[in-house]
């Protein structure tokens, strides 16, 4: 029987986890698996006897159970967190905001840098921002003070077109895989750390952190805080807050999120007319039930379930989806 680490084996390290998932669910499941750009993995198809899909990587969907319309709702998170409020969801709102003067002609008053600065001074000086298309937690992080706003949006504008700003909010963050009503995994996310040696700055030892997110075409960590010029002792752990996805350093494990999480999850991901959806929320660890959705792909990354050894559950989604198109 084929084990998924034979297909991760001598595989080159810009090769898409989703086409070796793919690959192995074929040599299970009896499907034909063909690269289709000269073993990069970014195109490949899986065929039946009777039919043949293609599956492409980057921003490509490696969900066809999704359709197009609530796979791009979903993507704008100010438009998806609309339709999650509308369904009665708790979340964390927001206002969206444009960086750049293309196409300001085609859009509302009210969503303008200057606009944005208003907006932060009405919600006392601080907030969440992220860009509002954006993923892998690029750029998310609170801003202090409108200084450290313009500074941020300036900084924004040379990848983005717009984020989206939020009151900041706090609680044990989950997220829960939702397949068709039925709840695949829940998982508690822990921020990324770095270890002390009692010689170094916070700031020294962020370097190498930022370098490997550069790699990967990541944002740097903000450490303008004056915190960051602590040396923390050898051995002393210190979380990089902001940002949990494990992109960016982060960690998850297998932990129930409760059962309003878990409503809430398979909630959000009906809202936005999605069949399979990974829901990220705050759970508030005084009271249970007190959940904020924060925010559902509809495209979600799923190494974590292969660093935890749950093959299992890679199988599974990827026979959801060969069933849902008719390969299976």
């Amino acid at each position: 029987m084929p084990q998924l680490q034979d297909f991760r084996r001598g595989r080159p390290g810009f090769y898409p986890d989703q086409a070796i998932y793919a690959e192995y669910a074929c040599a299970r499941l009896g499907l034909g698996f063909h690269e289709l750009d000269g073993g990069t993995g970014l195109l490949f198809s899986v065929a039946s006897a009777s039919r043949e899909i293609c599956f492409g990587g980057g921003r490509c969907s490696y969900y066809p159970q999704n359709n197009a319309t609530a796979s791009s709702l979903a993507t704008d998170k100010y438009l998806a967190d609309a339709l999650l409020r509308r369904a009665g969801l708790a979340t964390l709102g927001g206002r969206y905001f444009f960086l750049h003067d293309r196409h300001r002609a085609l859009r509302p008053a009210g969503h303008e840098r200057s606009d944005a600065l208003d907006y932060l001074e009405a919600l006392g000086g601080r907030a969440f921002a992220k860009p509002l298309t954006g993923s892998r937690g690029d750029f998310a992080r609170p801003v202090d003070g409108g200084a450290a706003l313009a500074s941020y949006l300036d900084e924004v504008a040379r990848i983005y077109d717009s984020v989206l700003i939020q009151p900041v909010a706090a609680g044990h963050e989950y997220r829960i895989f939702v397949i068709d009503g039925e709840v695949l995994y829940s998982a508690r996310k822990r921020p990324p750390f770095l270890i002390g040696d009692g010689v170094h700055t916070l700031r020294e030892l962020l370097r190498h952190h930022d370098r490997a997110l550069r790699d990967i075409g990541l944002s740097d960590t903000a450490s303008d805080d004056a915190a960051f010029d602590e040396v923390p002792a050898a051995g002393e752990l210190r979380a990089i807050e902001g940002r949990m996805n494990l992109s960016a350093g982060g960690t998850m494990t297998m932990d129930d999120a409760g059962a309003a999480a878990i409503a809430a999850a398979i909630s959000a991901v009906r809202a936005l007319g999605l069949r399979l959806g990974a829901v990220d929320l705050f759970v508030d660890p005084e009271r249970r039930d007190a959940v904020q959705v924060i925010e559902v792909n509809s495209n979600p990354a799923i190494r974590f379930l292969e660093t935890c050894g749950r093959d299992d559950l890679i199988l599974a989604i990827w026979r959801h989806t060969f069933t849902t198109t008719g390969l299976l």
